[in-house]
């Protein structure tokens, strides 16, 4: 059972600056890899507030630098963003500066703001997403390939920097499509899925769903890798509330972009505003694994027991909530959640450390 943090790099306001966002980031990531996290893991956003990071391959360099055993993750690269030979190349160069730590998490995109800004019609996203996974596949594996699609058309080609992992770094594809999980699942590669603010219900769903998609290609779901992304905390009263006033913020700021009623005074930072999708906060309590360490624990404990996953993803770095705080929960977590839960699930806590060394 591996544990991961996952590091959106939002800026709430302009009390923070884009500078401090980043050295949060860093530090945050710094302190897990000392904690015993097994990964951290780097969004991708552009032009707005919501996500700093324009690169996490960029970060993935960055931080294999200032870590030691930690491995490190892009969630993910929008695939038609990219030009997947030069992505290719830069993937290659995290792996071999990380000593082979790279996790490759990839995902087509959903913000058309950022789509127009790139001149990608997110009409084509999907399509340019498989063309392009086909790629990175082909690149990582073969020393020369071609490609003859209708997004992308490559003569014979080899990519100068190879991956020190092989055949290749492990390729997780976060989707909620029904028919992009199921080439996961048929190809192999690790899903990265979210319940978002939902509870268990959400969950039961969600393992049902893949299940059946497994069962469909002729697969076992428990042979899939799956990572949960989560909202979770352990904490006082104060601090609990305001990482769920955070992750309520979050999530607004995201459906604003996704379903085009961003609304912005300066073209950046976008404004905060009520959703018809919300979630009371009393509600976000009971449904995600918040309150004290027992608490967290126990819960933790009972969703892994519904979805299965094989790795959790934990989200560290939500709005402006306090950093020296997070910090100390990062901490929290390496020292007594982490080993409780491996207790609880029976996990022996030395191979799990093995397992991630």
């Amino acid at each position: 059972m591996e544990f991961g943090i996952f590091i959106l790099m939002q800026q709430r306001g302009y009390h923070q600056t884009s500078q401090q966002v980043l050295n949060y980031a860093v530090e945050q990531t710094v302190a897990a890899d000392q904690a015993g996290f097994d990964t951290a893991w780097y969004a991708e956003h552009h032009f707005s507030n919501y996500g700093l990071c324009p690169s996490p391959l960029m970060m993935v360099a960055h931080m294999a630098a200032l870590t030691k055993r930690i491995r490190l993750g892009s969630a993910v690269c929008v695939l038609p963003m990219y030009h997947p030979a030069r992505l290719l190349a830069e993937a290659g160069f995290c792996d071999v500066v990380s000593n082979g730590r790279l996790e490759l998490g990839v995902g087509s995109g959903y913000q058309k703001f950022e789509f127009d800004r790139f001149g990608v019609r997110i009409e084509d996203a999907p399509a340019i997403f498989h063309e392009f996974l086909d790629v990175i596949q082909l690149g990582l594996k073969e020393k020369g390939f071609s490609y003859d699609g209708k997004h992308i058309q490559l003569p014979l080609t080899s990519i100068s920097m190879r991956a020190v992992q092989k055949p290749m770094p492990p390729i997780w594809i976060a989707t909620g499509h029904p028919e992009t999980q199921a080439r996961a699942i048929r190809e192999g590669h690790n899903l990265f899925v979210t319940a978002l603010l939902q509870g268990t219900d959400k969950l039961r769903q969600m393992r049902e769903g893949l299940t059946a998609i497994a069962v469909r290609e002729g697969r076992s779901i428990d042979d899939a890798k799956i990572a949960l992304l989560r909202c979770a905390y352990a904490g006082s009263e104060a601090e609990v509330a305001s990482y769920l006033e955070n992750a309520r913020y979050q999530r607004r700021i995201s459906e604003a972009l996704k379903y085009r009623r961003a609304q912005s005074d300066d073209g950046f930072m976008v404004n905060e505003e009520e959703s018809p999708n919300d979630i009371p906060l009393e509600q976000m309590r009971a449904n995600l694994p918040v309150g004290s360490v027992d608490q967290v624990v126990e819960r933790m404990v009972e969703e892994i027991r519904i979805l299965k996953p094989k790795h959790v993803a934990i989200q560290t770095q939500l709005g402006d909530f306090d950093h020296r705080t997070m910090m100390k929960q990062i901490e929290l977590w390496g020292a007594r959640i982490i080993p409780a839960i491996r207790k609880e699930l029976g996990v022996d806590a030395t191979s799990a450390t093995l397992a991630a060394e």
